[in-house]
This record gives C-alpha cells, sequence and structure tokens, in this order.
C-alpha cells in the first residue's frame, strides 16, 4: 500500500517544470512595436520575421511574442504588468523607461486590486498599459476597486 508521503513525492516528480510564462500580443505594426518592447524590456528581439518578433525575456522569464494583424480595439486585455520586491525597484524600473525615452507615470501609495501599491505605467503603441509594482500591503477589505487598471487611461485615452 502506497503511503502519503510516497503520493507526495510521485506528484512532485510528475509536476511540470515551467520554463517561463507566454505572452502573445496582436499588434498593428510590428516595427513600432519592436522599438517600444526594445526599451521597456532592454533588450533585442531574438526573432524577427515579416509581421512578427520574439524577445525571450530572462528577468523576468518571459516569451514575448509580437504578431501584426488588423486590430482595431484592445479587446478584453486590462493591463500587463511586472511586480517588483521595492519600492526602490519601481523607480529604478521608472528611471530605466524614462532612460530609453518611455513616458512614465506614477502612482504612489495607491489603493488597487485590494492592496496598497507603488507603480509606474507605460503605455505600448497599440495602447496596451504596462506597469511595474510593490505590493506595500495586501488583502485589504473590498472597498473601490473598479479603478484598477483604468487610471492611466483617464489621464491618457486609448489609440483607436
Amino acid at each position: 500500500m502506497e503511503s502519503k508521503l510516497d503520493t507526495m513525492a510521485a506528484n512532485e516528480s510528475a509536476a511540470v517544470k515551467a520554463l517561463k510564462a507566454h505572452l502573445s500580443l496582436n499588434v498593428r505594426n510590428v516595427e513600432q512595436s519592436i522599438e517600444f518592447y526594445r526599451k521597456l524590456l532592454g533588450i533585442e528581439p531574438s526573432k524577427v520575421r515579416t509581421g512578427y518578433a520574439k524577445f525571450d525575456v530572462h528577468n523576468p522569464p518571459l516569451n514575448l511574442a509580437l504578431n501584426e494583424a488588423p486590430i482595431t480595439g484592445r479587446g478584453a486585455l486590462s493591463h500587463l504588468g511586472i511586480q517588483v520586491a521595492s519600492t526602490e525597484d519601481v523607480l529604478g524600473m521608472k528611471q530605466k523607461w524614462s532612460d530609453a525615452g518611455l513616458l512614465t507615470r506614477d502612482e504612489m501609495q495607491t489603493n488597487c486590486c485590494y492592496a496598497i501599491q507603488d507603480k509606474t505605467w507605460v503605455r505600448d503603441p497599440d495602447g496596451n498599459e504596462w506597469e511595474v509594482f510593490v505590493v506595500l500591503k495586501d488583502n485589504l477589505p473590498e472597498a473601490d476597486a473598479g479603478a484598477c487598471g483604468d487610471k492611466l487611461t483617464a489621464i491618457h485615452p486609448r489609440s483607436k
């Protein structure tokens, strides 16, 4: 008869070893998007083809693909983000993005997603919003959570 420890050990050895997350974005113009993501990520694409580019990001681990497509809106995507360990990391990424020529917008001590966070935002050529953020206090009680992910849009209308 198999023990609980044997079952747990078998499940651990059978677990999938994920290498990195994969994100594939439809973009209107792959060349414009390549330029933006070079600045955002600080790396060159690992593959470029007609209407396609791939960035193999090591930190955070991400396989990011850009696919040129005739899109007319943003679809169901709210926003994208990178969670970091500290406010200093947020400010460091903001400086890196600013130095690369990207327009940033800060939200410090903001209540979003039932947490107090420090964050900075940028937007890609298709209107996809990216944040880098740190969670300072988590699991807050329900309040006005509807503002998350929309704050940048209220100040800078989305691209059409």
